[in-house]
C-alpha cells in the first residue's frame, strides 16, 4: 500500500478490500460505526483513496446503491 495513505485510509481500504461491497451495498453509516469515526471522516477517506490509489479502488452506483470494489 502507498506510504502516502493515512493510517485510517489504510485501514478503511483493507476493510473494503476484504469485504464484498461489489455485491453488498456500501453504507457509510455502518462504516463510521465500525471504525468509531464520524461519517464525514469516512467520506473524506473514500475521496482520498480514489485520488491516491485510483487504480486499486472503484466506486459505482448500481440498483439504487453505492458499491465499492478494491484490489
Amino acid at each position: 500500500m502507498s506510504d502516502e495513505l493515512s493510517e485510517f485510509e489504510n485501514r478503511l481500504f483493507e476493510w473494503i478490500r476484504q469485504s464484498d461491497f461489489e455485491k453488498v451495498p456500501w453504507s457509510t453509516k455502518k462504516a463510521a460505526k465500525a471504525f468509531k469515526v464520524k461519517e464525514d471522516e469516512v467520506y473524506e477517506a473514500l475521496a482520498a483513496l480514489t485520488r491516491k490509489v485510483p487504480k486499486r479502488i472503484q466506486l459505482f452506483y448500481s440498483d439504487g446503491s453505492v458499491h465499492i470494489a478494491a484490489e
